[in-house]
């Protein structure tokens, strides 16, 4: 039974996140986050910010999600970063979606790029489209937005915490969850 479990968890990740990251991958996902509701105005008065243009996630029971992304410094690449989420609890299928993370200061961009940095269990982002799932904040509160599209999304924007705030875009799959697991990130500079 183990043997299926991970099989099947193996073959959702890779087929979530077969595609190869090519630069305009990137700049695509960051048109979409620049034109999608409110999380276009962090752009001018963020820091920085970490952009992932595909994150594959799926499970059955325990599950996981992992994506490769970029680290940016007042607009200029700084880096390259990857994410890792392992989770336990109900859940069952796989999603595709595409999460930023805007660096508010300094401080807080030092923060992620210190090492391996880590989003608690409690953490929720503001979700742009429609059935989108909120994956990770700093904590605190959990908002969330909808709208038919992700260049038309209107959001509620939960500002910065703990000087992050994070949007997510969903791009496809459907999942049902109730888990437990913080995201972690892993940084190289250039």
């Amino acid at each position: 039974m183990h043997t299926l479990i991970k099989s099947t968890l193996l073959f959702l990740l890779v087929s979530l996140t077969s595609q190869v990251t090519w630069a305009d991958e990137f700049d695509a996902a960051i048109k979409s986050f620049e034109e999608a509701g409110q999380s276009g105005a962090y752009f001018d008065s963020s820091y920085g910010y970490a952009v992932f243009p595909t994150i594959g996630k799926g499970g059955i029971g325990i599950g996981g999600a992992h994506g490769s992304g970029r680290v940016y410094k007042q607009g200029e690449l700084i880096g390259t970063s990857s994410m890792t989420q392992i989770t336990i609890g109900f859940q069952l299928g796989g999603e595709a979606f595409s999460q930023i993370i805007f660096f508010e200061n300094e401080s807080a961009l030092t923060d992620f790029t210190s090492g391996n940095f880590e989003f608690s269990a409690d953490a929720s982002a503001v979700a742009i489209t429609a059935g989108a799932s909120a994956t990770a904040n700093t904590g605190g509160g959990v908002s969330g937005g909808v709208s038919g599209g992700k260049n038309n999304a209107s959001t509620k924007s939960l500002g910065y915490r703990k000087g992050m705030a994070i949007f997510t875009i969903a791009k496809g799959g459907l999942m049902y969850q109730a888990t437990v697991g913080g995201q972690k990130y892993s940084y190289d500079p250039m």
